[in-house]
């Protein structure tokens, strides 16, 4: 058999373009100029026709003005910005200024129609450009030498199908570009089990038949459809484990070990590695690079979207820096915080009930000046700032000058908002509906900011980080995970995170070892009908942390039938007098750039512009009228997405997901 090759069959710009790792290819799009028997004439169209579709799956940071970008996940309320950090708009991750979302808010219902664009779970279009290339490829050749195009086409079609599962649970199995006149298009849903046999068919040709090399930010190879197949596994094992409903809980641990062999065969490749830097903040570095992986010595990601300005750039750092004071403000709610361990490797609460804790001497509480953000896991700092420290990212950094230190800039506070469009002055950009401002992702960079839409930030899409923690999890739930998994996976994420094991022995997770937390044991006793061992609480917990604002948390919550845990109260930060104190000052003085900005709303409490509750804590939804007290509406029906009602009416073959408007009724 002729081993197919990339290169064999480049012109002399494209290979390049990507020695170089530039997503020059991923803008060509002949696609829209396809005539039906005539558009594959000789082998290189294969590629270019190829090129034209990896920009609708390899997404990363969006193109240009990601303001009129939507997700993949077309499910989730991604507007603007990087579709890898706005996903987590729509989890327990974060709370969005501008009101809850209807989908959040529990307002949401069974849409008329599915969008033309690419917005919604339910459109198809995606997938006909992949099953043309399927029904085609061959008129320019032996099959058999055309193995590694069609492997590249058979992944995105299992992206695709998985993209459809999570949402939508059974769909309809495609396999060709359809018309109007199509009778495929009047066909019933697949049954789960025969669709999942499907989409593992699409990734097993493609792990067989793609080229087995590191190039990360290159066409897709063999490890990065190892990955994508290992996380899908995960889903599925999970979601057949917990959603009893489905009568399938004796064949999932057939996905957990799929999952786990996946996994093993890129680590036993030993091409990959955490990336780690001399700061010891290299979690936080990590997001923030510009350029190829390599160019930054950076050897843990599998998969990204590499942007060089010129021919191919984005406007995240506008948009997640910038301009975050207005449609985009996202803050982290208390019931994130609480999640981080302290760094002694214990959670916050140690010991007792409900209102009668046992609280870790490391755990300074939430009185005081954001004091609640120290002595805790290393990711919290490189996730959410402290503002006024020494190691802070977004308060020290002035965008009018460019200044980024404390001593060249003094502090600039978060600006606490509830609504959008907050206007000048534009220190406004350090803003966040709780008080917690995330900086994962972030950079201090005005001329990033200003490049827009040419930024270069790199988009990691698949990282060696998130492929231990899946290592983790699938061994776990197998019941055969070991001291020397945990020191491959949880334990070296939390070294490069910053944890000190010599100072804090016991911050290194062992089977023997495993902390007692009775605040997370009492809600997921409260919120989940099932039971989690204490070993996958702390992997979930892991998981939560190390993916923070990377679109990974929704998806989740689903999987483990957790939908509940959007229930958990959302709160803002604790208004203690210092704060109250500090936040009164006069956004018009002068001297506004050592202060921080308000925007006043209706209601009226802490210095008639923040509402907070009995114990002072923030309020982040004050006029919505389905979130009360901070409790977020969940209704079962929502783990999956409805069927647009007219689908349903074209093809009375289709069903409705249960719970959602029909049109029968």
């Amino acid at each position: 058999m002729k081993r197919y090759s990339i290169i064999t069959f480049l012109v002399a710009s494209l290979v390049a373009a990507l020695s170089s790792c530039n997503d020059e290819f991923m803008q060509r799009d002949p696609i829209d100029k396809m005539a039906n028997g005539t558009f594959f004439v000789k082998e290189v169209d294969l590629q270019l026709y190829l090129d034209g579709i990896y920009r609708y799956y390899v997404y990363g940071h969006g193109i240009g003005g990601t303001n009129n970008t939507s997700h993949d996940k077309g499910f989730l309320p991604v507007k603007a910005g990087s579709q890898i950090i706005f996903a987590d708009a729509f989890s327990d991750n974060t709370v969005y200024a501008g009101g809850i979302d209807g989908k959040l808010g529990g307002t949401y219902d069974t849409p008329t129609a599915a969008s033309k664009n690419f917005d919604t779970p339910w459109q198809w279009e995606k997938l006909r450009k992949v099953n043309y290339f399927l029904n085609h490829y061959t008129e320019v050749g032996d099959p058999e030498d055309l193995k590694g195009y069609a492997a590249q086409a058979y992944f995105f079609k299992a992206w695709d199908y998985y993209i459809k599962l999570v949402a939508l649970g059974e769909v309809p199995w495609l396999d060709k570009e359809l018309d109007t006149a199509s009778p495929e298009l009047y066909g019933a849903r697949m049954p789960r089990t025969e669709l999942v046999g499907k989409i593992l068919e699409c990734f097993d040709f493609a792990v067989a038949n793609l080229d087995d090399n590191d190039n990360s930010c290159g066409y897709i190879n063999q490890d990065m459809a190892l990955f994508l197949k290992s996380r899908f596994c995960l889903f599925e094992g999970t979601f057949r484990k917990y959603h009893t409903e489905l009568n399938l809980q004796s064949t999932a641990n057939g996905f957990f070990e799929m999952s786990r062999d996946a996994a093993k065969r890129i680590i036993d490749k030993n091409r990959y590695s955490l990336f780690k830097n001399a700061a010891g903040d290299g979690y936080w570095q990590l997001f923030i690079q510009k350029g190829s992986p390599e160019t930054e010595g950076n050897t843990e990601t599998i998969l990204s979207r590499v942007y060089d300005g010129v021919k191919l750039g984005h406007d995240n750092p506008r948009y997640w820096g910038m301009n975050n004071h207005t449609r985009y403000c996202l803050g982290a709610p208390i019931c994130v915080l609480e999640d981080y361990l302290c760094e002694d490797g214990r959670p916050i609460y140690i010991g007792g009930t409900a209102g009668n804790y046992e609280v870790n001497p490391l755990f300074k509480g939430y009185d005081g000046m954001w004091e609640e953000l120290d002595n805790r896991d290393p990711r919290l700092r490189q996730t959410i700032d402290k503002p006024g420290e020494a190691d802070s990212k977004a308060s020290i950094f002035d965008m009018d000058d460019d200044t980024y230190g404390i001593e060249e800039t003094g502090v600039i506070y978060p600006m606490i908002i509830y609504d959008t469009g907050g206007g000048s002055p534009m220190k406004h950009y350090n803003s966040t509906v709780t008080g917690y401002r995330f900086i994962k992702h972030w950079m201090p960079d005005y001329p990033e900011w200003e490049a827009n839409p040419n930024g270069v930030q790199t988009a990691h899409m698949f990282r060696y980080g998130e492929l231990l923690l899946i290592y983790a999890e699938a061994r776990a739930e197998l019941n055969e995970i070991t001291n020397e998994d945990l020191n491959l996976t949880i334990n070296a994420l939390r070294e490069r995170a910053g944890f000190d094991f010599t100072k804090y022995p016991n911050a290194k997770l062992t089977l023997s070892n495993i902390p007692a937390d009775p605040r997370l044991d009492a809600i997921y006793a409260e919120k989940l009908d099932y039971s989690v061992s204490p070993i996958l609480r702390e992997i979930r917990r892991e998981r939560r942390v190390e993916t923070m604002i990377e679109g990974m948390r929704y998806e989740d919550l689903m999987r483990w039938k957790a939908g509940k845990l959007f229930t958990v109260p959302v709160r803002g930060m604790k208004m203690t007098p210092e704060k109250t104190e500090l936040y009164s000052k006069n956004r018009n003085d002068e001297t506004y750039k050592d202060f921080p900005f308000m925007v006043t709303v209706p209601i009226a409490e802490v210095g008639n512009q923040v509402r907070v509750d009995g114990e002072g804590f923030i309020i982040p939804y004050p006029t919505s009228t389905t979130v009360i007290n901070g409790v977020r509406p969940w209704d079962d029906k929502r783990y999956y997405y409805p069927i647009p009602l007219n689908e349903m009416l074209m093809n009375p073959l289709l069903i409705q997901n249960p719970g959602w408007k029909d049109i029968n009724r």
